[in-house]
């Protein structure tokens, strides 16, 4: 699933994992993707929501990513 928010293509995918569901967030663009993990009983919106957090404050490190570069670190 994709989400375009503020112009930028951000893939997600979400897995379960015993009580857990872990979700990782891709930049399109860059590459770049982190990883978050959450209770089974967690809201999918709010899972999306902590991952493109992550994304974003990762995505500031990286310098806006403008460099392209492709990152995996999670």
């Amino acid at each position: 699933m994709a989400d375009e928010s503020a112009g930028r293509e951000v893939l997600f995918e979400m897995m379960t994992v015993g009580g857990t569901v872990r979700v990782v967030a891709i930049d399109a663009a860059t590459g770049i993707e982190v990883t978050v993990m959450g209770p089974l009983t967690a809201p999918r919106w709010e899972l999306q929501r902590l991952a493109m957090r992550k994304l974003e404050r990762r995505l500031a490190q990286e310098g806006g990513g403008q460099g392209g570069g492709q990152g995996g670190g999670r």
